[in-house]
């Protein structure tokens, strides 16, 4: 399950209830089986224990490095790294175990494998079929049957091979 913000980028429309999410974003979803539940507009409580635990790791990383003088991005995250993998060993206040412990116990048996194909991104696309049968998409004309003249339909295209496909 993944719960993002209500973002704009990737719900087409916002709703209590059932949002209606970007196309592609669904597509993504579908592929990795799994489902997306944005959090509620402005209920913050919906994702407390993740901004609670982001602010906890910011912190405790940029805390500790505040004072190092870094001079390329790859000793920055060599650094940040190592303070994370501190930060998930360390143990808890107020309950037995830590964030790393927690992980290996709970999360990880419940993890599924990742599809054996990667997810092709695809851009999706209003498009009307015009009195000859084509539809136009990036100033390519592609046939569609005479049945869908003067039709709304919607087009997937993907850079897939170095060239564009509907």
């Amino acid at each position: 399950m993944i719960v993002p913000d209500n973002l704009k980028t990737g719900i087409k429309k916002p709703c209590y209830y059932e949002p209606e999410l970007n196309p592609t974003y669904y597509r993504f979803a579908c592929h990795y089986n799994t489902v997306i539940i944005p959090t509620r507009v402005a209920k913050p409580r919906d994702k407390a224990k993740v901004e609670s635990a982001v602010l906890t790791a910011e912190r405790w990383i940029m805390a500790a490095l505040r004072n190092h003088a870094f001079f390329s991005i790859e000793e920055v995250n060599r650094a940040v790294a190592e303070k994370l993998r501190e930060l998930n060993s360390r143990w808890f206040q107020k309950m037995a175990g830590s964030r790393r412990s927690l992980y290996e116990t709970i999360d990880r048996p419940a993890l599924k494998p990742l599809p054996s194909t990667p997810y092709v991104y695809a851009e999706c696309k209003k498009v009307r079929a015009n009195i000859d049968y084509h539809v136009e998409v990036d100033h390519h004309f592609y046939s569609v049957p005479c049945e869908l003249r003067k039709k709304q339909l919607e087009a997937w295209l993907t850079a897939k091979h170095g060239g564009d496909h509907v």
